[in-house]
């Protein structure tokens, strides 16, 4: 099946009892064994729930994986990744991504006994250079939050598989519509379900996707066991909003570029980042290894701060606000907002500056967006 039509019936499972199309929400926490010895296919809701495997197994099958994990938060898969590790392992992690990432390898991972280095992945002799015996686990996320830098993913995979070093992907600012990792020799793909994959702003998940079957045990053992998992409702309104994926991120990535493209040539714009325009220096890899630019990108005003900030207090439409991937516009600034958990020292190293503006373009009409960003230009 192809793409559209996987994201409405990629899960294979069914309502047997009563046939509706959509999968119910088991809103249960334990189920009745068959007798003693004798559990059914679910037992208790931490450990399996059937509307949960639904989302499971339609994860599963947009990103071409062996098998899907569903989470709480997004933050929550990454935290059952990062589990794989043990005291003495190393991680190579790129160094430009999302702040609440950098905050878990730096603040949690790394004080039990993981060393972390943030190494810039788009020189693969930095990578090389930078590995050890330890070395165990490659994290990358590509287009990088919020500086849309991107990885050469199939690179990094090699480097990766010929040392036996696990290799992990956050898609999740292009979704398996416009890049599928696993295709590309990445081990895991993991997602922050919150943004375009549910895309509508009213829940917050997380998923995993592997393509080693090994790796499917190990992630099935460890998300019982930490207990990371979303409720059934939570489930529902993701694997809903799966369904219309493909017809969203058309609109996310037409509205998006076209705003680029105009805001690229506006006077109180310094410059826009964004891996459609041909202007960006990884143009080239994004047409070879994506299949659209999704809706998010960024941009940096003329000036600081300052400048920064009387756009973002005079934009109407598009709404102030953390997150992305929504059906709506949202605006934010990275500095003080989504990744203010990361020292002031490492923003600056990553090139996260003051006058950087990150912008989820929704799927509104395109002139009533651009008007309100020409409007809230004026004010800079």
């Amino acid at each position: 099946m192809r793409f559209e039509t996987l994201a409405i019936h990629g899960s294979r499972t069914r309502d047997t009892l009563y046939g509706a199309v959509m999968t119910p929400i088991y809103q249960t926490s334990t189920f009745a064994f068959r007798g003693v010895n004798q559990p059914g296919p679910f037992d208790y809701s931490r450990s399996g729930n059937p509307t949960r495997k639904a989302l499971e197994e339609a994860l599963a099958a947009l990103e071409g994986g062996t098998e899907g994990f569903a989470f709480a938060t997004g933050m929550a898969a990454e935290t059952c990744v990062l589990e794989l590790l043990r005291s003495g392992d190393h991680v190579i992690v790129h160094d430009d991504l999302y702040g609440g990432t950098w905050r878990l390898l730096a603040e949690v991972t790394a004080r039990h006994g993981v060393a972390v280095d943030f190494v810039n992945l788009r020189d693969l002799d930095a990578l090389r250079a930078a590995l050890r015996p330890a070395t165990r686990l490659l994290w990358t996320e590509t287009p990088t939050n919020p500086l849309m830098n991107l990885l050469d993913l199939r690179a990094v995979a090699d480097v990766a598989r010929a040392r036996d070093i696990i290799t992990v992907c956050d898609n999740t600012f292009l979704s398996p519509c416009f890049q599928r990792p696993l295709e590309m020799g990445i081990d895991i793909v993991l997602h922050s379900t919150t943004k375009y994959i549910n895309g509508h702003s009213d829940v917050v998940g997380g998923a995993a996707v592997v393509r080693r079957r090994d790796l499917a045990e190990r992630l099935k053992f460890l998300q019982n066991a930490l207990g990371l998992c979303p409720g059934p409702q939570d489930c529902f309104l993701v694997l809903r909003g799966i369904k219309t994926l493909p017809l969203r991120m058309a609109a996310h990535n037409a509205n998006a570029l076209e705003l680029a493209r105009r805001l690229e040539a506006h006077p109180r714009v310094e410059r826009v980042l964004h891996p459609g325009l041909e202007s960006h220096p990884q143009h080239a890899l994004a047409l070879r290894q994506m299949t659209g630019f999704g809706g998010t990108f960024s941009f940096r005003v003329r000036g600081g701060q300052e400048e920064a900030f009387r756009l973002l207090s005079a934009v109407k439409l598009i709404t102030l606000a953390e997150s992305l991937g929504g059906v709506e516009s949202l605006i934010e600034h990275p500095w003080t907002m989504t990744h203010l958990s990361m020292p002031e020292a490492a923003r600056e190293k990553a090139g996260i500056t003051r006058n950087l503006i990150r912008l989820s373009s929704g799927i509104e009409h395109i002139e009533d967006l651009w008007k309100d960003l020409e409007q809230a230009l004026a004010a800079v």
